[in-house]
This record gives C-alpha cells, sequence and structure tokens, in this order.
C-alpha cells in the first residue's frame, strides 16, 4: 500500500503536492468512492479517477544514465526556462535525476522514476561512494592533501575525502582524483577552495559501483538489471578509511609523532612498621607509671610529686622515635618563655601621664 498522492505522482497526473491539493478538494475518487483525506494508502494498480477521467496505470520503472555535459541544469524543472537534463533525455516517462551537478560541472548523473532506489543511491548509510576529476589551480602541497583527508568544516558538517590521488602535478595546475561520501552542493570545490585551490573543471566518473565509461558528454544509456541490482545490494556500511596507501598514488596523511609511553607501575598498599618501645639509655631502668610512683610514695613516705619528678629526671622509657626523645626530658634543652616586652609608646603618651600625675599630686600651699 502506497499513499494516493504518490501513486499520482509516479503515474504523471501532478507533483506530489499538487496531489494533495487535488485530493483535499474532493476531485480524486480511488475504485469509484471519494477520497478526501490526505495520506490514504491505496494499492499500486488502483483503479484512480481525477474530475471522472480515468488515469492510466504506472509506467514501467527506468533507469538512465547520463554524461551531463556543461550549461545543462540538474532539474526536472527550472524557473529561469535554463535547458534541463530532463529535456535533454525527452523521455516519455516522469523522470527526475538521482542527486545533482553543477551547472558548470559534468559528469555520471543518474535519472530514474523509482523513489526507494533513488533514496538507495543517495544516502550516505548505504556507502556508496562519489569519485571526481578535479583540475586545481594553486600551491598542491603535502599539508593540502592531508587536510582534504582530515576534514574541511562546512556548513553542512565535516566535508572529508575518504581517499585523494594526484593524477598529475605541474606548476600552479594539478590534477586530483577525490573519493567522497555525501554530496552537498558544492561540496569538492568548497573542499579545495579552503586549501586554496581553485576548481577549473569538475567531472564525476563513478557513483558506487556505477562508472562513466566510455560514454561521451551528451551521451546516455539505460542501466542493466545487473547494474540496477548492484545498486540496491550494496551493504549499508560506509567505507572505511585507509591508512597505507601505494607510494605515488595516493599521497598519505602526515604521520603524527609517536609519544613514549612510560610502563605503568602497580599501586600497592603501604607496609605499615610496628615499632616497639626504645630502651631508656640507663640499662636495666624499669619503666615507672604516675600509679607505681604514687604507691611506692605511699609507703616510702616521699610526696608523690617529687617521686614523680624524680622518676622523670632519670628517665623513662618512651615510644619517640631519635636518640635525643630516648634519652627523656632531662637531656632537652629547657626552653624559657621569651620575655614579654610591652609595646614603645609614642612621645605624647609620657607627656599626658606625667601632666597627670601632677595633677594627681597634692597642692602646697602658698607662703
Amino acid at each position: 500500500m502506497i499513499r494516493l498522492q504518490k501513486v499520482m505522482a509516479e503515474r504523471g497526473v501532478a507533483s506530489r503536492r499538487h496531489a494533495e491539493e487535488l485530493i483535499s478538494g474532493g476531485r480524486v475518487r480511488v475504485d469509484g468512492e471519494l477520497v478526501t483525506t490526505l495520506g490514504t494508502r491505496v494499492a499500486e494498480d488502483a483503479r484512480i479517477e481525477v474530475d471522472g477521467r480515468p488515469v492510466a496505470a504506472a509506467p514501467a520503472r527506468r533507469y538512465v544514465l547520463l554524461n551531463k555535459p556543461v550549461g545543462i541544469v540538474s532539474t526536472a524543472q527550472d524557473e529561469r526556462g535554463r535547458r534541463t537534463v530532463v529535456d535533454h533525455i525527452g523521455a516519455r516517462e516522469r523522470l527526475f535525476p538521482v542527486g545533482r551537478l553543477d551547472t558548470d560541472s559534468e559528469g555520471l548523473l543518474l535519472l530514474t522514476n523509482d523513489g526507494a532506489w533513488a533514496e538507495r543511491v543517495l544516502h550516505p548509510r548505504y556507502g556508496h561512494e562519489r569519485e571526481y576529476d578535479a583540475w586545481v589551480e594553486g600551491d598542491l602541497t603535502e599539508e593540502a592533501l592531508a587536510r582534504l583527508q582530515r576534514g574541511i568544516p562546512l556548513e553542512e558538517g565535516v566535508a572529508r575525502a575518504v581517499r585523494v590521488a594526484v593524477r598529475s602535478r605541474s606548476r600552479g595546475r594539478s590534477r586530483l582524483s577525490l573519493v567522497l561520501l555525501t554530496g552537498w552542493k558544492r561540496q569538492v570545490r568548497r573542499m579545495c577552495l579552503a586549501v586554496g585551490l581553485k576548481v577549473t573543471r569538475l567531472v564525476r566518473i563513478r557513483i558506487g559501483p556505477l562508472e562513466l565509461g566510455k560514454l561521451r558528454a551528451g551521451d546516455f544509456r539505460d542501466l542493466t538489471k545487473k547494474e540496477i541490482d548492484a545498486m540496491t545490494s550494496a551493504k549499508a556500511e560506509p567505507a572505511p578509511r585507509p591508512r597505507d596507501e601505494k607510494p605515488g598514488a595516493i599521497v598519505p596523511m602526515r604521520a603524527e609523532p609517536v609519544r613514549s609511553v612510560a610502563p605503568r607501575l602497580e599501586r600497592r598498599a603501604p607496609v605499615r612498621l610496628r615499632v616497639g618501645p626504645v630502651e631508656s639509655v640507663r640499662a636495666g631502668a624499669p619503666r615507672v607509671t604516675r600509679r607505681a610512683g604514687a604507691s611506692r610514695a605511699r609507703v616510702e613516705g616521699t610526696p608523690p610529686s617529687r617521686q614523680w619528678s624524680a622518676t622523670r629526671r632519670a628517665g623513662r622509657p618512651t615510644r619517640e622515635r631519635g636518640p635525643r626523645a630516648a634519652a627523656g626530658p632531662a637531656a632537652r634543652p629547657l626552653r624559657r618563655p621569651a620575655p614579654r616586652v610591652s609595646p614603645a609608646r609614642p612621645p605624647q603618651w609620657r607627656r599626658s601621664s606625667r601632666a597627670a600625675a601632677q595633677r594627681a599630686a597634692p597642692r602646697r600651699a602658698p607662703r
């Protein structure tokens, strides 16, 4: 089942937009029934009438390969009245071009009346390559060729050439072969202009498995059944970007510097060592605690404070590291607090304090 306006467009009644107007106006009948709803689906062989007149059956599918010359517009109709590719072929069927070529470009162009087949040819997800021969003027450097492969930012996105080959090179003029996966408006010309090259002639020589061959400019031919099936049976995978090409044919991309990578070290948990108590300086000195000193003081009659201070002076075991720490507090230098120095007072303070003392002193009686 196909939408009614599409069937009418395929049978040559009108364009899809005009067919929708005919349907909304109540002028179309399908199998004797009036249809006014847009999007109504009908069979391909349905009997359609417009204003009471029967519409002929859909014509047979046709697939044409044209070697488009320069100066012909790649459209079915032109508002300016210029000659189109459909006028150049002069077919009875309602053909339309599959893709486009600029007016000043030439080469392989397909025409058909099969919309589904045209979508399989044009959409990038099916991976049909487009190969062009471009004659350019300018300084053709390796950096320019590398940029064409890396990608050129355009309005539609990043335009990238799958392969770039130098066919011939001379002073100021060269011939390139570019393979693309997209067919944006004037894509090859804009890409070359971005790298400082001006395209003087552009010819498309291949689309997927279809090649232009020895077809002369302005001539066309119908595709064979094998060629038609080859375009629809292609895998829906984009062609991979080549890494290494033969020297002299394809200019390789500039090699990036190799960065040295240090070996990765395994992370291990830190090892914690248990440090036992450090022996006292006095060999055989028992460990004396505050509680033991207090009990001994009760027996010997010595005040606990003096007993504890004597124990500290004698030295006690400690867990600190270093010889000075192990020697005990007696070996450590005594730190005395620095004397407190009052800040210097300005002279006016002295005068004020002296005047206050004079006022506070008792006055002597006059003689």
